[in-house]
């Protein structure tokens, strides 16, 4: 099990290399609750995710960098993240994205000198082929979500919020394979309820906490290109049954209003899995009590569409 040391040594480890974004509270009102929000604004983070913290904090984890280098399957905001650590402390990356991923995140990976290859349809797809290009060349697999390194990684983003807004009582976060909700959970570990927010039409953890283990689950939706994993990760399953209090589902519709929400009343621009938190609440999904003090990830801004 992560612990808080754990994270700490991360947090130690990456300092210098991610930056400390920041946290926006909103007005009482707003998004028609009575409710204490506060957004943690990790779409500014370097490459538009939280993926830097955790890829950087594998890679320098590492005893030995292979002379192949850095390897990943990515829908596209990890395979960005590595693309960077790549070009940042001096080694190869090479990225397997899936067809489904927007051209604008292979270019990025691109623009950091990261050899990039479209392949499969999703993202277990590309993971499968880039497995197989792993063991010829045996570079360093940067996992996007299944290995400790990452998710201590993550989990700084939970100690950093925790310090910017120590009275939350309940943290939102979008899943995908459940690298990033692992951190935050890691961190709080019961001292806020956190609350785990995915699309309805890739319900990975919740599948997962409602079968006892991870399955696979069906891939297809407006936020595939981010949270499109068929499964969620061993370890991060883990430590959200021990620590994710609650899970909720959001239509395609609710994350396509909470973009466009985002955008017209904080000109917040996101991609759509950026947005899946706040989709909870401006769905109803997750209803806040009055009062309540709420903490919303919003996790990523790659994309070039701005909502309609």
């Amino acid at each position: 099990m992560i612990d808080r040391d754990d994270i700490r040594a991360a947090a130690a480890r990456i300092e210098g290399y991610v930056r400390v974004t920041p946290v926006m509270e909103l007005e009482r009102g707003a998004f028609g609750t009575d409710a204490s929000i506060t957004l943690k604004l990790e779409l500014q983070q370097v490459t538009g995710s939280f993926k830097p913290r955790g890829a950087f904090n594998r890679v320098l984890s590492a005893e030995k960098i292979p002379e192949a280098g850095l390897i990943t399957a990515s829908g596209g905001n990890h395979g960005q993240a590595v693309a960077y650590v790549g070009q940042r402390l001096g080694y190869r990356a090479e990225i397997f994205v899936p067809e489904s991923s927007p051209p604008v995140k292979a270019e990025r990976m691109r623009r950091n000198g990261a050899v990039v290859n479209v392949a499969g349809e999703f993202y277990d797809d590309s993971y499968d082929l880039m497995l197989e290009k792993a063991a010829e060349t045996g570079a360093l697999l940067v996992h996007a979500y299944d290995q400790p390194e990452t998710v201590m990684g993550q989990g700084t983003l939970g100690m950093e919020l925790a310090g910017q807004a120590p009275d939350l009582d309940t943290v939102l976060v979008a899943v995908g394979g459940g690298g990033v909700i692992a951190g935050v959970a890691a961190w709080y570990r019961g001292d806020a309820k956190v609350v785990s927010v995915e699309p309805e039409s890739i319900p990975t953890l919740a599948a997962a906490l409602e079968a006892g283990r991870p399955v696979e689950v069906e891939v297809g939706g407006y936020a595939a290109d981010s949270l499109g994993a068929r499964r969620v990760g061993d370890i991060p399953f883990s430590v959200a049954r021990e620590f994710v209090q609650e899970s909720v589902l959001v239509t395609d519709d609710a994350i396509r209003h909470a973009r466009f929400t985002l955008w017209d009343s904080l000109r917040v621009l996101t991609e759509p899995g950026g947005a899946a938190a706040m989709a909870a609440i401006v769905s109803g999904a997750y209803r806040p009590t009055p009062g309540e003090r709420v903490g919303v990830l919003v996790c990523g801004g790659n994309t070039t569409e701005f909502p309609g």
